[in-house]
């Protein structure tokens, strides 16, 4: 899952990267209101964690030119305002969830948990589909309660598609998730994470959709 984090202070920001990259997500990070508008503007994220008090484009600015153009982005608020006031305008401005300075990173890890658990539908901190399942806090994934030992890169790839159930996600968009601005991506490296999961898995698990890009679907109830 890839996250835009928007915070100036540079020992916060890399210390908050390092933890929520470490956790298993993909993190940008900008310092500045212009740099994440014109993110947000140009490229796909799963969740925004926003401090407030940037210099010279404030994060309620950021946050209201998300919102006007009816972008659902999860947003959290970081922030040292901690007046009800300051809460208040916050989420009334379309925040979903508020996290005041100094705070626990253990914390963080479960708002984020929850805000991106809350997007996506569901109310169980698992994912399921059929007798597979993943539990993103623990990063453990279970087939038929048997545990599957996945590398980061399958675990990654196999969550965003499930996060995703019903939906075609494209090449870019699964290579911009899993890799943000960090590195280059191999030509091949989403087709070889593909075949090593069918292996494990099956192949019917992951659909192909030729000059498109991948989709795990929803089991229907009769089945």
């Amino acid at each position: 899952m890839r996250i835009l984090l928007v915070e100036d202070d540079p020992l916060l920001g890399d210390g908050i990267r390092a933890g929520l990259s470490q956790d298993g997500y993909v993190v940008d990070w900008v310092t500045s209101g212009e740099s994440a508008s014109h993110a947000l503007a140009s490229e796909n994220f799963d969740l925004l964690v926003l401090d407030l008090g940037l210099p010279h484009k404030s994060g309620l600015e950021v946050l209201a030119e998300l919102r006007q153009r009816d972008d659902p982005l999860p947003v959290l608020i970081l922030t040292a305002r901690d007046t009800v006031a300051d809460r208040v305008r916050g989420l009334d401005e379309g925040a979903d969830d508020y996290l005041t300075k100094p705070f626990d990173l253990e914390e963080l890890y479960a708002r984020v948990r929850a805000l991106l658990r809350r997007s996506a539908g569901r109310g169980d901190p698992c994912i399921t589909h059929g007798d597979l399942v993943l539990d993103p806090r623990t990063h453990q994934v279970t087939l038929k309660g048997k545990p599957v030992e996945l590398p980061q890169g399958e675990y990654r790839l196999l969550e965003l598609l499930l996060q995703a159930q019903g939906r075609v996600l494209t090449r870019a968009h699964i290579e911009q998730s899993l890799y943000g601005w960090t590195r280059d991506v191999e030509s091949n490296t989403i087709e070889v994470f593909v075949h090593h999961l069918r292996k494990k898995f099956g192949r019917e698990l992951i659909r192909t959709v030729r000059g498109v890009g991948y989709a795990i679907d929803r089991i229907s109830e009769s089945n």
